[in-house]
């Protein structure tokens, strides 16, 4: 059939463009990243994707005194709800801030978990606790920001834990 041959090549050269403007794109983090090296791309599991994320959405880390801060910026800080003498029992993730960095945290969370065992432990031991997988993983990115702030403030490498 003339039409769906069409349409069939015409998806397979966009597809193409595609790909080539990726690659040209991947091309200009690394360069990017390269140029001023990060401490962050040293943690395993950290790439140059998902470390061009997490910088770019934090931005000037001098803008944070604690790594606290950048967990309320990035939405990873528990809620609270009080009222009179009521106390909530189960919070939630607020859900407030750069949701992109809340993306980036999360999945470099789970590379992290599959690549370093510090961080494959420390899920396992919440995962043991009884919490719930996504749970867990957010109890991991929190360790994540901790680990990405120190690094980053002191200029050093990851080592990890032996």
């Amino acid at each position: 059939m003339p039409a769906k041959s069409l349409e069939l090549k015409h998806t397979i050269h966009l597809i193409e463009v595609l790909t080539e403007e990726i690659d040209e794109i991947e091309l200009s983090i690394r360069q990017i990243m390269d140029a001023d090296p990060s401490p962050i791309l040293t943690i395993p599991g950290i790439n140059y994707r998902m470390g061009a994320m997490i910088l770019g959405e934090i931005g000037d880390f001098s803008h944070f005194s604690s790594p606290d801060q950048i967990l309320a910026y990035a939405g990873l800080s528990p809620s609270t709800y009080q009222f009179g003498k009521l106390y909530n029992a189960y919070p939630h993730m607020e859900k407030r801030g750069s949701r992109y960095l809340r993306f980036a945290l999360f999945n470099a969370t789970r590379f992290v978990c599959n690549w370093d065992p510090t961080f494959a432990s420390y899920l396992a031991k919440k995962r043991a606790e009884g919490k719930h997988y996504y749970v867990a993983i957010s109890h991991a990115a929190k360790k994540l920001v901790r680990l990405i702030f120190a690094l980053v403030r002191s200029g050093q490498v990851y080592s990890p834990a032996t």
